[in-house]
């Protein structure tokens, strides 16, 4: 029985990881309420970027998708378009470089306080040239970002979390950004993933087969 102590105790350590990796990736599904969402309404109008940059108009928008919550996770889809320089406003960060070293530094801050809130961009990349399809000739998008959240209610969490005020104004100064929340109706991860993991599996499946025949002899 010795033998078979350490791949049972692995095995349930492992399992226990990928079940805490599971309750941190998918929390419990649970709709915003309506107490909720006012709540972090009134702490979103006073972040100072928002403020500068309309918060009426954004709290407009944000709100009847809050309040349309499905429990579900959400894919932001950011269309992100730089300034020619760093925009200016009332209470803008002082910052030496471009528009896009400005994006850079929020991107890197944030990432901490995504994976804390367990959301996480999923892709991300530079534009390659201007639009292919032009039908907003005004608009050649400099960058695309796509961040999943477990859920609504996670994604004005964050917003409202005291350590992301001082970042945002470092994104406002950069970028004009569309931001759009799509639902994860079809999300495919890499396939080098999925086959390098199957091929994985078969192999442990198959030495595990050919050992315990060998331990029946």
């Amino acid at each position: 029985m010795k033998q078979y102590r350490f791949p049972i105790l692995f095995g349930t350590i492992l399992a226990k990881l990928f079940t805490a990796f599971c309750f941190w990736h998918s929390p419990r599904r649970r709709k915003l309420t309506r107490e909720e969402i006012d709540h972090y309404m009134a702490i979103i109008e006073k972040l100072p970027a928002r403020a500068a940059e309309g918060i009426q108009a954004f709290t407009s928008r944000i709100r009847p998708w809050a309040e349309a919550d499905d429990g579900k996770p959400v894919f932001m889809l950011n269309l992100i378009r730089f300034y020619p320089q760093l925009h200016t406003f009332t209470g803008a960060p002082e910052f030496k470089g471009t528009p896009e070293e400005a994006n850079a530094y929020y991107e890197k801050s944030i990432t901490p306080l995504w994976l804390s809130h367990a959301a996480y961009p999923i892709f991300a990349g530079a534009s390659q040239a201007k639009n292919l399809i032009n039908i907003h000739p005004e608009k050649d998008w400099g960058r695309v970002v796509v961040c999943r959240y477990p859920s609504r209610r996670t994604f004005l969490k964050l917003l409202c979390d005291p350590a992301y005020a001082p970042m945002e104004p470092y994104k406002f100064i950069a970028l004009e950004i569309d931001l759009v929340p799509v639902s994860g109706e079809m999300v495919i991860p890499d396939l080098r993933v999925i086959v390098g993991a199957s091929l994985l599996a078969l192999f442990l499946a198959v030495n595990w087969f050919r050992a315990a025949r060998r331990g029946q002899h």
